[in-house]
Parts: C-alpha cells; structure tokens; sequence
C-alpha cells in the first residue's frame, strides 16, 4: 500500500483535484435503507426512502413489544411487586429496553442516514479518491449495499436470536433469580408467566435483532472502510487536520451515538434491578461499567483504525520529503544571510526568507506530528460521556444528594 504525495495529484490549472462527476452510488449509499424489514416498513407504510415517520414506528413496535407485557402482567396480578415478586411496572431493565433502547435504535437509524453519506462522499469531494483508483471504490459502495440488502444475512440474525440471544444468553446471564413478573422460581428453574413467554418470544427477540442489526452494520462500515484503506489514497502530509486529510472520518461517530445511549441505558437498567432487588451494590458493577465503555468505544471508533497503515506510511513519507526540502532551504538560507555564498544588499528586516524559513519548520511538525490513531483522546470524551449518562443516577443509590454534590464541588474547586 502507497500513498501518494501532494505532487503527484491531477489537477486543473493547478487549482483543484481532477475528478469526473459524482458517483450515482455515493448518493444511494447508506448503512440503514436496505434489507427486507426495510422493505417491509416501506410497504406498511412505517417508513419512506428518507426513514421519516419515525414516531410512527416507535408507537408500533411499543404497542407490540411493550403493551402486551403491560397488560398480561396486570392481568396476571404482576403488575406491582406484591411480596417477594418482581412486579412489571417496577423491572427497570424491560423498561429500558422497550421504551429507550428500541426508540433509540430506530432513531439512530435517521441519524446515520444523514451522518455517513456526507462522510463517505469526501473521500471523492476532497480527492483522496482519484480516477485510478475510481472504479475500487466504486466497487467497495456497490459490496456494501448488497451486503446491507442481504436477505440471508437478516434471516441468520433472526434465527441466531432465537437459538442463542434468548435460549442461552438471556436466560442465563440477565434473568434474576428471584421471583418476577415474567418467571418464577421453582426447584431451581424459571417457570415463565403468560407475560413470560410473551417477553421471550417477542419481545426480546424484537430488541436483540435490532440490536444485533446495528452490530451487522458496523461490521459492513467496518469492512467498507478495511477496503477503501487498501486503496492508494492521496493524502497530504501536511494536511492543517493533522492527519493527512482523514479527521473527516471521525465525524462517523456522530451516527451512533443514539446507539450509545440506548446500551447504556440498558446497562443501567440492569444494574438498577440488581442493586434494588438483589442487594447489589454499584461498586460490584466497576468491571463491567469499564467493559462497556471500552466495547462501545471500539465499536464506534475502532473501525477507523485500518487507516493506522496509512497513517504511518504518510508520515514516514513527509517527513522525508519534507526533511530533503527544509535541507536545501536552510542551506540556502545560511548561505545568503550568514556566510559563505554570494552578498546580498537585500535588506535583512522584513525579508520573506524568514517568513518562509519559519513556515517551512512549521509544516516539518505538522508531518512529524502524524498521529498512529486516526482520532485523539478527546474525540473519545463525547462517546464515553453518551455511555455513561444513563448510568450516573445509579449514583444516589450511592450517595445522597447533599453528599453527590459536595464531591462534584470538591472535584471542581
């Protein structure tokens, strides 16, 4: 894998990059308007080509997911905790996976929608894409969107949820071991309710595949961009982002920060029912608070990291390039002004020899200072903070108030 340097770029009188019109994929291409649920939508008219009535398909999926376990628990008496039983209204966890995480899930999808096609389309507009390397990128557009269209691929999410999201995984690791609204214990094993089975059949299945849908997009988004980093590139080492022209790509992240919200909200929920019905404590909770936050982390930010070649290659590159020109220049420079070659009556205050000298130093540490990772710490802040939002109320189960707010101030002053 090359990169190409600034020179070596096409250009129109020397003032802009040479590339032909845009590609008609660029505008088709999207993470979210494809599959056969999206079709489906399309045709109940739950959605449209630009995924608007989004309200629309939260009221559905609410009065279908969330609605009938309302109603099944009343119905069975579950609706409040009455004894040692976990009553429905009362189960945080459901609740924030049916009424925050599923409405988020849908919105992230408009998100995204309006997020990744302007970031996809720089790659063309700010000629990182030239005509050679054209018809690859093409290419890697046109595997995205059968792979998002894919039918197969939808079907072994849907059976994948049923075969191990709620027969293994749910079960065995989220379901309380105490008596509640959807299961009772008995001789060790969990007896569902009506509003049980409701929950294991439907409704969980119907977050799980959206969930798990959003994982099958960021895998496509991940290889989308594996194969556009294999192409040859033309970055700029002295690029004023600092990174060769690719901060561009950190915009992404912006889309699935709905996404961020809704699993950390479920992550509250489940610490919540824990630390409110099993005696738990939130300290017990550290590990998996900062396995969370590293996972979305990657999730969100890691696919970017196969531009790290690039990177290297772009610096390595400038730094020689740009260290073989700033050589001549400061020679020349000694030379004229201090000593050793022709005089010169060209008064020395106010020369651009200077100027120049000083710009050329800065563009050397511009190249030098390429960073390995193609995002810095503090593009981490924003995600981290959307993680732990839904999570900082499990604090007063902590602290008081009063107590809360004396260690803010003393983290503060």
């Amino acid at each position: 894998m090359t990169v190409k340097s600034a020179s070596s770029r096409g250009t129109d009188g020397g003032t802009a990059p040479k590339f032909a019109p845009a590609l008609p994929q660029l505008s088709d291409f999207s993470l979210v308007s494809g599959g056969p649920l999206y079709q489906l939508l399309r045709r109940t008219r739950l959605s449209d080509d630009e995924l608007q009535f989004t309200s629309r398909r939260v009221l559905v999926v609410a009065m279908i997911a969330w609605l009938p376990l309302a109603l099944l628990s009343v119905m069975e008496g579950n609706g409040w905790r009455s004894g040692e039983t976990l009553g429905f209204l009362q189960d945080m966890e459901v609740h924030a996976r049916m009424l925050v995480a599923i409405p988020l899930f849908m919105l992230a999808e408009v998100w995204a929608h309006r997020q990744i096609p302007p970031v996809i389309r720089t790659f063309v507009h700010d000629g990182l894409v030239t005509d050679a390397t054209r018809p690859s990128f093409e290419a890697a557009i046109d595997s995205a969107i059968r792979l998002h269209n894919s039918v197969v691929a939808e079907l072994l999410l849907v059976g994948f949820v049923y075969a191990v999201g709620v027969a293994v995984v749910w079960r065995t690791q989220f379901a309380l071991d105490v008596n509640t609204w959807y299961a009772v214990v008995d001789g060790g094993l969990l007896r569902p309710t009506m509003a049980g089975r409701w929950f294991a059949w439907v409704s969980m299945p119907i977050f799980l595949f959206l969930f798990l849908r959003w994982c099958f997009r960021l895998f496509i988004w991940t290889r989308f961009l594996w194969q556009v980093a294999r192409l040859d590139l033309d970055l700029e080492p002295t690029h004023p982002d600092g990174l060769a022209g690719l901060h561009f790509l950190v915009l992404s992240e912006r889309a699935y920060r709905p996404v961020l919200f809704a699993m950390g909200s479920v992550l509250s929920g489940m610490m919540a029912n824990r630390i409110l019905y099993t005696g738990a404590a939130l300290a017990d909770f550290k590990l998996e608070i900062f396995a969370a936050v590293v996972l979305l982390l990657l999730t969100v930010l890691g696919p970017l990291l196969v531009f790290m070649p690039n990177l290297r290659n772009v610096r390595r590159r400038g730094i020689t390039e740009y260290g073989s020109i700033g050589q001549r220049y400061a020679r020349e420079f000694r030379r004229k002004w201090i000593g050793g070659g022709q005089t010169t009556s060209e008064p020395l205050l106010g020369s651009g020899d200077i100027q120049s000298l000083a710009d050329l130093h800065n563009a050397y540490e511009v190249v030098d200072k390429i960073p390995m990772f193609p995002f810095s710490w503090r593009n981490l802040t924003l995600p981290t903070v959307t993680v732990l939002l839904p999570v900082a109320p499990l604090l007063l189960t902590t602290f008081s108030v009063e107590e809360l707010i004396d260690r803010l101030l003393g983290m503060l002053l």
